[in-house]
């Protein structure tokens, strides 16, 4: 057995993580990959608490270390809270993971002030009061070298509809590309500090929330005339990209969005010419 290859250090080992949305779907896959990289992980949630009590437990039968917060991102001071918790937890933040979000759909004629509220409330306004707990957070630490070469990483999960209009989905379409933005600028006013922000956009990726798009042979076929890679995506793919941006493999990677969607940005309507 290779000695060197077990004695490898981690990615990230011992360094300290938030995932909101961490319960379920890409979040939970996100939650994994960063523990399985060496973190240490809180898991955020709003319902469904069994399944993120459930995830704490996988981590530690596993030999790594994970809490689960209850906290609604689009809520101030359940975000101040949720950030006490994991200083209180493991005595520090170097990553947060900005994922979660929601959907309620209609047709623009049909869909209330509440939905429109509601979707740009969690998806959009949770993601700038994560990310500004976390750059003063990041900012008041500063460098710590034996963990990273950063004083902090923000990944703000968006979805290849911040470029993709979505006729039917306007306030998610009008939340990511929110976030796209949200994301850059972040970035610039940061990245003095030693602080990268990233942003990764997935495609189609098999979660409950898109279950319909591939339930059945027939649906999926007609979902893979829209990724030229001819795969539906899965959460784990999601997972890996973002344990690459939080590590110091991609330092020097700020500001930028990564697509992990099988070629769906490419107008595959347009690749025999249009």
């Amino acid at each position: 057995m290779n000695s060197t290859a077990n004695t490898k250090k981690r990615l990230l080992e011992g360094q300290r993580s938030i995932v909101t949305g961490g319960n379920t779907g890409i979040g939970a896959a996100i939650v994994e990959g960063l523990a399985e990289a060496g973190a240490r992980v809180v898991v955020d949630y709003v319902t469904e608490p069994d399944k993120a009590e459930a995830l704490v437990q996988r981590i530690r039968d596993n030999g790594g270390e994970a809490v689960a917060v209850e906290a609604d991102v689009s809520r101030e001071e359940q975000v101040r809270a949720m950030f006490g918790a994991a200083l209180e937890a493991f005595g520090g933040v170097d990553i947060l993971v900005n994922n979660a979000g929601l959907q309620r759909d209609a047709p623009l004629t049909e869909m209330s002030l509440d939905d429109w509220e509601t979707v740009i409330r969690v998806n959009l306004t949770g993601q700038f009061l994560c990310a500004r707990e976390a750059a003063r957070e990041f900012i008041r630490r500063g460098v710590n070298p034996e963990l990273s070469v950063s004083a902090g990483k923000i990944i703000c999960m968006s979805s290849v509809h911040d470029v993709i209009p979505w006729a039917g989905h306007v306030n998610y379409a009008a939340s990511k590309g929110g976030v796209a933005m949200l994301m850059k600028t972040l970035a610039q006013e940061l990245a003095v500090h030693k602080i990268r922000v990233n942003g990764i956009s997935p495609g189609a990726i098999k979660t409950c929330i898109n279950y319909d798009s591939w339930m059945t042979p027939e649906r999926e076929a007609r979902l893979l005339e829209l990724i030229p890679y001819g795969r539906v995506g899965h959460t784990r793919d999601i997972a890996k990209a973002a344990v690459w941006l939080a590590s110091d493999e991609s330092d020097y990677i700020t500001g930028a969005t990564l697509y992990v969607d099988g070629g769906m940005t490419l107008y595959p309507g347009f690749e025999d010419g249009g």
